[in-house]
């Protein structure tokens, strides 16, 4: 048994660098990527590798600081989708490491980022962020303490925009989702469960872009039926 174990160690020896990078760039999760790092020295060089060749990265489930995160990104050069969500485990990713991330190569090749639910960022880590992400298409901020600035700026720096998730943002207003309608020409849909925008702006979100998909659509079934109560 001890000679089969000292044989399938020098089997994996015997593996190429660049096969190894190839074989962890199809792991899906960070981490599923993080225990096959700690294996042995040359399986981490080998997921260090496999981060610039891999286009889809996700932190969730995994606890994540601002100089982990940042760390990583920096070896995955051709990432095109991010999630940084916040796990059962805590997310303690704040401004600065928002900032670290936007010096990263890939940011402006990012089309999809997530922070869903990372309440230690605010709108300065946000927009430092997002400023630098010009090929953004989908993008989930639920869950933060974001405002109308954050809105701005995405609205100047993301002209690709298709998604946008604002759940339960209690801080943005009417006129961030107006601004933000109007200058991404490409938006196709946005959620604003939980937000406290008065309902009239749906109707004028809608006015400014017809085919915009507003989620949850009971919102608007909810306002259409009020609308149709005769006037006592």
């Amino acid at each position: 048994m001890a000679g089969r174990e000292e044989g399938d160690e020098a089997e994996i020896e015997r593996l190429p660098m660049d096969l190894l990078a190839n074989i962890f760039v199809m792991l899906t999760s960070f981490t599923d990527l993080a225990q096959a790092s700690s294996v042995c020295r040359k399986w981490k060089q080998g997921v260090k590798q496999s981060l610039g060749r891999r286009e889809s990265l996700s932190f969730a489930g995994w606890q994540m600081d601002d100089d982990s995160t940042a760390r990583l990104l920096r070896h995955a050069y051709g990432l095109k989708e991010l999630d940084i969500s916040r796990s059962r485990w805590g997310c303690q990713v704040t401004d600065n490491g928002l900032y670290k991330i936007s010096l990263a190569k890939c940011v402006n090749k990012l089309t999809s980022i997530s922070l869903w639910g990372v309440t230690g960022i605010t709108d300065s880590g946000v927009v430092q962020l997002i400023s630098r992400a010009i090929s953004l298409q989908h993008l989930n901020i639920g869950g933060t303490f974001i405002t109308d600035e954050s809105l701005f700026a995405i609205a100047e720096s993301c002209p690709c925009l298709k998604t946008i998730v604002l759940w339960s943002c209690r801080h943005v207003t009417e006129n961030g989702l107006l601004v933000l309608v109007s200058k991404c020409r490409k938006l196709q849909s946005i959620n604003v469960w939980g937000t406290r925008v008065p309902v009239d702006c749906f109707f004028a979100l809608l006015a400014i872009r017809p085919a915009l998909q507003i989620k949850p659509g009971r919102l608007l079934l909810n306002v259409e039926r009020v609308s149709m109560w005769p006037v006592l």
